[in-house]
């Protein structure tokens, strides 16, 4: 075939595809028209109001869920099947981000995590599944503009040198992340098809995708097992709200509209966080070993009976000896049921033994109201407030730190004297609700919580920078995935907080997941090469065993430059980085981000906060204690010193910060770098 010959028949391709793109969107409109007229005649259809109810709440979900995007292909790649594959021979699929049908109910997209899709990430000249040709489209703006072919039945395999796989990875971004459906690499793949049972632990150096493998599990198990969890849930727990913000977009890209958001310090907002703890307090109030003196404090409450009961119940009176409710109070106390939940059991037992009596002389069941009597005769309530009394958690807290001897006795063994005299230096108020509650007391009464009642879990639970989270932390998270399964994400060299982990055993144990597996990824397509070789020369000095991060990409480009006018510098470095396409990142000390971003006001450039990722601005000026997770196409670091200086773990903030660029990085400094850097 002529070159010219060959250039016709691409033509003709690419015009083809783009008929089955408009045709696909035409496809999907209909789905969702359908699904609106659903929901419009809903209520006459259904049964009864019930009925109507639920059936408008399916169907407005399945309206959201079937919103397209123009500006976002509808599909990312295609299979063409071999002989060799009985089940799907001569056929072809275009796989997207969701089930797109013509009206007879045939395909036009796949979903990217139906089962024939698996091959679109799997296959390989060596391994071709069946997949004779598999393609790429590339899209500008929505626009189809361009493909290319692997013929795996040929042993051609593109790999990394794929020109539109590049492209994409290397695509600028400005605002929220983007899913990475169509850029999903095998070892990532693997990770997002693990079954619902399994909780598995990522150890990610950055740029490797790990964020990106958790939300695409998410939306993965979603889709296998769609109605199991619609009614338990999915949890996605992040670091902060900036952070949440920056990754709310994918799941609904993914048509995944029903998934949970929070922080840590969203799940354990019982009471109001008004006062700060000394950082040796805090340290103190996240250790593991205060779930055991919150423990004890609650078993503490627990008392013996001293006397019987006697009750009068109109010309009767039932009596209950001291051998009975001895056995009462302890075949409860053995079952360690949650404390609440107890109490209500002996309640029960007592009531079940009056009502015996009862039955015995009258010959006959009591009904509902008599048993509700009962339980309710003072008698009952008093003995019940003398060997199971009622409790709060803010109250059982309250306690521990304003009562010496209740502290000493929960802590014996546990705590030494000096820890206890810190815990009670925090000096709550003369009640429950008049103390100014930490961000630590916080997490105490969530595990006081959780120890007086039963939390509601979810099915599947996903926590990002999971190194950060301290053991109080860990058990709060385990408390509401108890029945279900995890996915931990994080990277133990970008460890800030006091009790950041050092080793994900620990952190799984308190997770209650101690046997799942921990998968390393290093290998990274994001952050090039120059920026993580820069960030690796600080992870000697982070005293962590993580495996260095590698990088694929060659493209980037890396300045450090000494300054005398960091202002003025930095000012510079904006305009300059706003000359290319993509998003830009300014991060700086905590206390410097207000004067930064009040000098590029008066320069002229418009700029955003990180807790904004919907502002127009391309320049987003980001404390270093915010940027966590973060990514911007140039980042600009102003002074590493001032970064290092401002906390304990300077140094892994720092490589934190390093890591944010995903295109270019420039550090501009006054101060001498520190000397992991300089060397």
């Amino acid at each position: 075939m002529t070159l010219h010959a060959q250039e016709q028949t691409l033509d003709a391709e690419l015009v083809a595809e783009r008929d089955h793109l408009a045709a696909s969107r035409a496809a999907l409109a209909r789905m969702r028209e359908r699904a609106e007229a659903l929901f419009a005649t809903g209520d006459k259809v259904a049964g009864d109001a019930y009925t109507a109810e639920q059936l408008g709440r399916h169907m407005a979900r399945r309206v959201k869920e079937l919103a397209d995007d123009p500006t976002t292909p509808l599909f990312f790649g295609r299979l063409d099947f071999g002989e060799s594959d009985p089940d799907h021979a001569g056929r072809e699929y275009h796989v997207g981000r969701r089930h797109v049908t013509d009206e007879l109910g045939e395909p036009m997209v796949l979903d990217w995590r139906a089962p024939i899709s698996r091959s679109f990430y799997r296959a390989s000249a060596r391994d071709p599944q069946g997949v004779a040709v598999r393609r790429r489209f590339g899209f500008s703006a929505g626009v189809l503009t361009s493909f290319e072919d692997e013929h795996l039945d040929r042993g051609e395999e593109l790999g990394t040198a794929s020109r539109i796989l590049t492209a994409e990875i290397e695509r600028p971004r400005v605002g929220p992340m983007r899913d990475i459906v169509a850029t999903i690499q095998p070892e990532q793949d693997e990770l997002v098809r693990a079954d619902l049972a399994d909780s598995i632990c990522v150890q990610g150096a950055p740029g490797t995708g790990k964020t990106a493998v958790g939300l695409h599990r998410a939306a993965y198990l979603l889709y296998l097992h769609r109605e199991r969890l619609r009614r338990s849930g999915v949890l996605i727990v992040g670091p902060n709200r900036a952070f949440l913000s920056y990754i709310a977009a994918v799941l609904p890209a993914l048509g995944e509209v029903e998934v949970e958001q929070a922080t840590v310090e969203d799940l354990v907002a019982r009471v109001p966080v008004r006062g700060v703890d000394a950082p040796a307090v805090a340290a103190l109030k996240h250790d593991a070993r205060m779930a055991e003196v919150l423990r004890r404090a609650v078993d503490g409450r627990i008392g013996a009976p001293t006397e019987p009961i006697m009750v009068s119940d109109g010309s009767f009176r039932w009596r209950i000896g001291l051998d009975p409710l001895h056995r009462v109070v302890e075949e409860t106390r053995r079952e360690r049921l949650p404390y609440a939940t107890g109490r209500e059991r002996v309640r029960a037992r007592v009531v079940g033994l009056l009502q015996r009596q009862s039955e015995a002389r009258r010959a006959e069941s009591p009904g509902d109201a008599w048993l509700r009597r009962m339980g309710k005769a003072k008698p009952v309530t008093a003995f019940l407030d003398a060997v199971w009394p009622a409790l709060t958690p803010e109250g059982l807290l309250h306690t521990l730190l304003t009562d010496p001897e209740a502290l000493a006795t929960a802590a014996d063994g546990l705590l030494t004297a000096e820890e206890q005299e810190l815990l009670r230096s925090a000096k709550p108020g003369r009640t429950p609700k008049a103390t100014k509650w930490t961000a630590a007391d916080a997490v105490l009464i969530d595990e006081a919580a959780g120890l007086i009642e039963r939390a509601a879990g979810f099915g599947h639970v996903v926590v990002d920078e999971a190194q950060d989270l301290s053991p109080m932390q860990c058990r709060a998270i385990a408390r509401r995935s108890e029945h279900g399964s995890i996915t931990l994400l994080g990277d133990l060299a970008q460890g800030t907080a006091p009790w950041a982990a050092t080793d994900w055993r620990e952190s799984l144990v308190h997770l209650g997941k101690p046997d799942a597996v921990v998968v390393p990824l290093s290998v990274g397509f994001r952050v090039p090469a120059a920026v993580v070789a820069f960030a690796n020369r600080l992870l000697p000095a982070l005293a962590v065993d993580v495996p260095p991060a590698e990088s694929l990409r060659r493209d980037g480009t890396l300045a450090v430059r000494t300054v005398d006018d960091l202002v003025a510098a930095t000012v510079a470095e904006v305009r300059a980085a706003l000359a290319h396409d993509g998003s830009v990142g300014v991060i700086a000390a905590d206390d410097a981000v207000e004067r930064l971003r009040a000098a590029l006001a008066e320069a002229g450039v418009a700029t955003a906060t990180a807790d904004d990722v919907a502002a127009a601005a391309r320049v987003t000026v980001v404390p270093a204690t915010l940027v966590k997770g973060l990514e911007y196409d140039h980042v600009v670091v102003v002074e590493p010193a001032a970064i290092v200086a401002a906390e304990p773990r300077g140094l892994h903030r720092l490589y934190v910060v390093l890591t944010r660029a995903v295109s270019r990085l420039a550090v501009l400094h006054r101060d001498p770098l520190p000397d992991p850097l300089a060397a």
